[in-house]
């Protein structure tokens, strides 16, 4: 066993619900950053060419006017477009990024020169000069890529990828850096209707980028049911598909794989995402310390008691975390596990809850944990652990229930827009929601996460929020 294998095992038996310490980030940083780096600068060559032909100079503010166009609307189509994935851009991957980045350019130019011909914009932009650019820079970046991959051999002779093994009575040779989780020492069992369970088996693998699940034939549906909802990419070992050579699987350490679960959104769609939600917190926020402030008083002034409601609920991963509202129930008869559904008219809703839950105005303490980066503005909506729908806890009721936390809780959800709020009573109703937030993961995107935000003030105000 190597020596990184080996601390893990130490580490893990000393702290059980630890999570695996994720030791590449910062290899993953200083390598996406080069590979933007590798970008930028082939862009610059491509442009300065182009000026040096239209203009005769390299230098000037005809350089600086169309970088200023060029470099931010390709980052920024880059990044939708997953050409900064770090798996496609080093070693064998190679082909894949670079197909990605330059179809990135050519939908960047592409919208650059619409706008030139188009929407007038061709007296402060040269068209010679962006097309130019446009052909220099396809040659440069498809260089650059080369270049980056074959230095980044030596730069990265290992995977930049964290892999995490949980062995569960099987044995498998660890690579030169991954991390062994051994799940009968640490206590891990793959238990779907144990949300604690759920919970450390998250916190366990939380950050990492692929999990290899070694165990017996007769637990691999468990281990699949388990982890799929993780948002991390879960592959389980089935040496008995090693003569198959079948297409769209993967191989570790010499044994065929089988992909369980995926990772849902890239890291550059993470950091959009992210980048969404954070914008929007800090634009937003005279509004809503405003609106948080009013609705803290009129909680305090009407029934003693904290004006914050704080509940345990199943976040991205399965992981618990404590999710923030305004109360609107009286202190003494608030349902800190969820068991029961709030129905209409329910005595225990106050008469300022009545108005802040009608409107929607107790979920914005929800805005810290956004911040702290619990939650995204869009997402699957978070339940207690006690949630049930005629008298059966949802994950009972709904073959699909974790599949649901592989990204996560919003604020607001495609469930929500599509009018699926409010209390959740009977099988049908969880069954509506859980479809909708699959359907969200299956095709998310940062336009479509604008949407949604854009339909949800027109349900802010619902008859099934009571």
């Amino acid at each position: 066993m190597n020596y990184l294998s080996f601390a893990a095992h130490e580490q893990n038996a000393l702290h059980a619900d630890a999570p695996v310490i994720n030791d590449k980030r910062p290899l993953r940083l200083r390598c996406g950053i080069l590979l933007i780096g590798f970008d930028l600068v082939a862009i610059l060559v491509a442009v300065v060419a182009a000026t040096v032909l239209r203009f005769g100079t390299g230098f000037g503010f005809e350089l600086g006017r169309l970088l200023s166009v060029i470099v931010p609307i390709y980052l920024v189509v880059a990044a939708n477009g997953h050409a900064f994935q770090l798996g496609e851009a080093v070693h064998d991957a190679m082909p894949k990024g670079r197909n990605r980045a330059l179809m990135s350019f050519i939908i960047a130019m592409g919208l650059i020169l619409g706008a030139a011909f188009y929407l007038g914009a061709g007296p402060s932009l040269s068209r010679f000069a962006l097309a130019l650019s446009t052909l220099f820079g396809l040659l440069s970046l498809a260089a650059a890529r080369r270049v980056f991959a074959r230095f980044s051999r030596r730069w990265f002779p290992y995977s930049i990828l964290h892999e995490t093994i949980i062995m569960d009575g099987v044995p498998v040779p660890a690579g030169p850096d991954s991390v062994i989780l051994d799940a009968a020492l640490l206590g891990l069992l793959p238990r779907r209707d144990d949300p604690t369970m759920l919970d450390r088996l998250g916190r366990r693998i939380a950050g990492t980028d692929r999990v290899i699940i070694a165990c017996p034939p007769e637990r691999r549906r468990l281990w699949s049911e388990a982890l799929r909802g993780t948002g991390v990419n879960v592959e389980i070992i089935m040496p008995e598909l090693d003569a198959m050579r079948a297409l769209g699987i993967n191989n570790y350490g010499g044994h065929t794989t089988t992909m369980v679960s995926l990772g849902h959104l890239s890291q550059s769609d993470r950091g959009l995402k992210r980048s969404l939600d954070l914008a929007i917190v800090f634009i937003t926020l005279p509004v809503t310390l405003l609106l948080m402030s009013l609705a803290a008083l009129a909680v305090r002034l009407e029934s003693p008691g904290p004006v914050f409601f704080v509940q345990r609920r199943i976040g991205q991963g399965n992981r618990l975390f404590a999710m923030y509202k305004f109360r609107s129930m009286r202190s003494e008869a608030s349902d800190r596990d969820g068991a029961v559904s709030t129905l209409r008219g329910d005595d225990r809703v106050t008469r300022v809850g009545r108005f802040i839950r009608r409107t929607s105005l107790d979920e914005l303490p929800q805005l810290f944990n956004v911040l702290r980066g619990e939650m995204s503005i869009v997402g699957p909506r978070p339940h207690a652990l006690e949630s049930r729908a005629e008298d059966a806890l949802f994950w009972d009721l709904e073959q699909h229930y974790w599949d649901r936390h592989a990204v996560k809780p919003g604020m607001t959800g495609l469930a929500q827009v599509r009018g699926y709020r409010g209390s959740i009573r009977h099988p049908d109703e969880l069954a509506s929601r859980v479809d909708s937030d699959l359907a969200y993961l299956q095709s998310w995107s940062i336009w479509r996460d604008i949407a949604i935000i854009g339909r949800t003030f027109r349900v802010l105000v619902h008859d099934n929020a009571f």
